[in-house]
């Protein structure tokens, strides 16, 4: 598959899909007092931007020490995908805090992680920065940019959410999820390909 800067930018906006996460922030936000919102914002943005450009430039010496092929973690990237899209466009009732209610103020968890670097982000990182390891100022760019509207949506989730109402959001997210679950699987035949022609 091949990745431009572009195509690499708008896939991690997609699997971060900060629009989609906009109620669940809101709601991990509920308990943060007005003033302090907008610094919350920006470090749990920080510490998720940290952890996954930590996962882009240690990627390959952690499938080294774990004895991972780049075929098996481009594979594990499509499975981990598919299911991201399906929860997208089939949403359940399940929460990603793991609860109903948040108590204080979030640090780390849930917002900087699962939320915006979650596993698919972590291995789509980490899958982009071993496949070509030349290009990866241009993968630090992309990474910079999908931070960079994460921050923007969620500094703006209220007035975004109150714009669009609920039903405007569901819709972009399902179509996200649609585009997400093209882009899995050509993930996972990509992986598939590569892991055959290994063989021969």
């Amino acid at each position: 598959m091949e990745t431009s800067f572009l195509s690499a930018t708008v896939l991690l906006i997609l699997i971060t899909d900060p629009l989609g996460n906009i109620p669940l922030f809101i709601a991990a936000l509920k308990q943060v007092k007005p003033e302090r919102r907008r610094r919350v914002v920006y470090r749990e943005c920080l510490i998720a931007f940290l952890v996954l450009l930590f996962f882009m430039f240690f990627g390959h010496t952690f499938l080294e020490l774990m004895h991972l092929s780049d075929q098996s973690i481009g594979i594990a990237g499509g499975v981990i995908l598919f299911l991201i899209a399906l929860k997208m466009i089939f949403p359940g009732e399940g929460s990603v805090f793991g609860g109903d209610k948040m108590h204080g103020e979030p640090f780390i968890v849930p917002i900087a992680i699962p939320l915006i670097a979650g596993p698919s982000a972590m291995a789509t990182v980490l899958l982009l920065a071993t496949r070509e390891p030349a290009r990866i100022l241009e993968w630090v760019g992309a990474l910079t940019l999908c931070m960079l509207v994460s921050t923007a949506v969620f500094l703006f989730s209220g007035r975004l959410q109150k714009l669009l109402g609920d039903q405007a959001i569901t819709a972009l997210e399902r179509l996200m999820g649609l585009v997400l679950t093209a882009v899995s699987i050509d993930m996972l035949l990509s992986g598939f390909a590569s892991y055959i022609r290994q063989l021969h």
